[in-house]
């Protein structure tokens, strides 16, 4: 253990200690939850920030933050009795070493999906092992938490009915299925039937999903990077507008139209 580590396990220990930080003291698991949450989705927002500038400085924070979260749970499990952080880097290593017995034994895998496919079979096997084993009646997507972004439980249902063999050919399929789903989507909007438009809006959406799947694209990144170059679009627009000395509301969409394109020909440049 790195002298840094333990410092910043000595550090939390105060901070619960009496006579520490009487917010800290009071935390617990279930009210760390969504802190630990929010710096997940903030580490993995630097993330996508680093691809693209390559600073890696941001990254660094927020991974800082995230192992706090994890320092400060095992700190309150060594209080309780229940674990320590110890335990905790015990219990990762078991697994990794368990789960690659193509680096630290002999088997033989290939490929990445080759180490995906046994994964999943190590992780079963486990499971059989603590008295875990699945029911014949549940189904192979129950292990797919459903408190997961819509996004991303939506990738990883599609990855694991795929899996199955329940799955498109091609990509033409997947168009003509958008086609289809899009067709739908008019007819509800023509209607005027909310909660049947809102349901294939939720089917156009699994579709492109499973197109995003097909084609390798992590679907979640590829919506944060558009959102991000949005962000970046229309704060150019908002800038030029005040620049001139008027307001969004008095812009017309012609305008707007206008600077928008001045601003994807200047992030193009």
């Amino acid at each position: 253990m790195s002298k840094q580590f333990e410092e910043l396990i000595k550090v939390m220990a105060r901070l619960r200690a009496p006579g520490g930080c009487p917010w800290d003291r009071e935390q617990t698991y279930e009210s760390l939850g969504e802190y630990l949450l929010e710096e997940c989705y903030e580490a993995y927002d630097a993330i996508q920030k680093t691809s693209e500038s390559g600073d890696t400085q941001h990254l660094q924070e927020e991974l800082g933050d995230v192992l706090l979260q994890v320092v400060f749970h095992a700190a309150i499990g060594a209080e309780k009795g229940d674990f320590t952080i110890d335990d905790v880097a015990e219990g990762v290593k078991t697994k990794l070493i368990l789960r690659h017995p193509h680096v630290f034994q002999d088997k033989k895998l290939e490929t990445a999906d080759d180490v995906l496919d046994n994964w999943e079979e190590l992780k079963k096997n486990e499971r059989s092992e603590r008295g875990l084993e699945d029911k014949a009646s549940e189904s192979v997507l129950d292990d797919i938490p459903a408190a997961f972004p819509a996004l991303i439980e939506g990738n990883k249902i599609s990855k694991k009915a795929a899996k199955t063999g329940f799955d498109w050919e091609n990509t033409d399929q997947i168009f003509d299925k958008l086609d289809e789903e899009s067709s739908e989507l008019k007819r509800a909007i023509e209607t005027g039937e909310k909660e049947m438009q809102k349901e294939e809006i939720g089917d156009l959406l699994f579709v492109v999903v499973n197109l995003a799947r097909k084609l390798g694209v992590e679907p979640e990144d590829a919506l944060k990077k558009t959102n991000r170059k949005f962000r970046s679009r229309f704060k150019f627009v908002e800038e030029r507008i005040r620049k001139s000395g008027s307001n969004l509301e008095d812009v017309e969409l012609e305008e707007m139209d206008r600077l928008w394109n001045e601003a994807k020909a200047a992030s193009r440049r």
